[in-house]
């Protein structure tokens, strides 16, 4: 088996290029000059140089021989001075490579999209949050930030894509933690943060935390037994935690002591605002992006039961995930 993936230097990339080399399939990667390719140390694959905007003809070309193409790249940022070159990328991006890939042969394409892009979760009787699936009602109107915005505009291009019939099957993760984090992403660098003793406090919020190996093999899962046109949430169905509830736990695994005091939402609005209007002067990007705050007024909550049922999705525990991410960023030297 030939694959065939965009967004390899990245950190579900990184895995997902470790996780095919594991089952011994051939690797082919895109990867633009200067990527940082720490997180593909010790994998074995072929690079193509270029981008997602390249001629769709040169991308075939790329492709050729490939039987899967996974599409996990995108341009992530809850802040930029300009957004249009985001959409560029994510949307028309999304485009140009899933058309390359089916004029190139893939007969699987995996185009990996957000649990951003599935509806919000709603309050049950008693202010119980109940976790949202791929079946909730959504629309463009909820997408709140540009990032947001642009993964839906994307997601639709590939629903549209596989109802013309192209083998695109779509898979939302939700917020995965791990080994070769290696930037780190936002839900990394609370991590890293708690390990530095850089964090006094926190929001009431949640995540459903889950392994990047998981979300790494889901993807192959899909490839392999997804259905086309379908989407599926690749997250742990224990895994919706209270931002506390993870920060107690990393507390158990490093004793480290938690923070304890919670920040409320409407001071951390207040200072988002002000920290945006200073980064318009200075055009240095804020600590604390209004579109991630506006976000974590919200507990992330998702039911992947669908990705369990019809994939197979591992379930390793989120404490397993944590105690990983903790031993992974101690010893490449993002914390004590």
């Amino acid at each position: 088996m030939r694959c065939f993936v965009t967004g390899a230097s990245g950190f579900v990339g990184a895995n997902l290029v470790h996780a095919l080399n594991a089952r011994g399939y051939s690797v082919r990667v895109l990867l633009r000059p200067g990527a940082d390719l720490r997180g593909l140390a010790g994998a074995e694959y072929e690079t193509v140089p270029g981008d997602l905007n390249d001629d769709a003809a040169a991308l075939s070309r790329a492709m050729s021989g490939c039987d899967w193409c996974f599409h996990v790249a995108a341009s992530y940022s809850l802040w930029l001075p300009d957004y249009a070159p985001m959409f560029r990328v994510n949307v028309d991006g999304t485009r140009n490579l899933l058309t390359a890939a089916h004029r190139a042969g893939c007969s699987r394409i995996v185009y990996t999209s957000t649990v951003g892009c599935i509806g919000l979760p709603r309050s049950g009787p008693g202010e119980v949050i109940i976790p949202t699936d791929e079946s909730t009602p959504v629309s463009e109107a909820q997408m709140s930030n540009p990032y947001k915005l642009s993964k839906w505009r994307a997601e639709c291009v590939a629903r549209e894509l596989a109802a013309a019939g192209l083998p695109v099957v779509i898979v939302n993760p939700s917020a995965p933690i791990g080994p070769r984090d290696v930037k780190p992403t936002p839900t990394g660098k609370v991590i890293v943060d708690f390990l530095r003793r850089e964090m006094p406090a926190y929001l009431d919020t949640g995540l459903n935390w889950v392994h990047v190996r998981d979300v790494a093999e889901g993807h192959i899962l899909a490839a392999e037994r997804g259905r086309v046109g379908e989407r599926y949430i690749l997250g742990h169905a224990e895994g919706n935690w209270t931002m506390k509830e993870a920060l107690d736990t990393l507390s158990g695994l490093t004793g480290l002591p938690a923070p304890r005091f919670q920040v409320p939402h409407a001071v951390a609005l207040g200072a988002a605002h002000v920290d945006e209007w200073i980064a318009r002067w200075t055009g240095k990007p804020p600590k604390a992006p209004l579109a991630g705050v506006r976000m974590a007024a919200y507990k992330m909550w998702f039911n992947p039961a669908k990705a369990i049922r019809e994939l197979g999705l591992p379930q390793t525990p989120p404490q397993q995930a944590l105690a990983d991410a903790v031993a992974w960023f101690r010893s490449h030297g993002h914390a004590p």
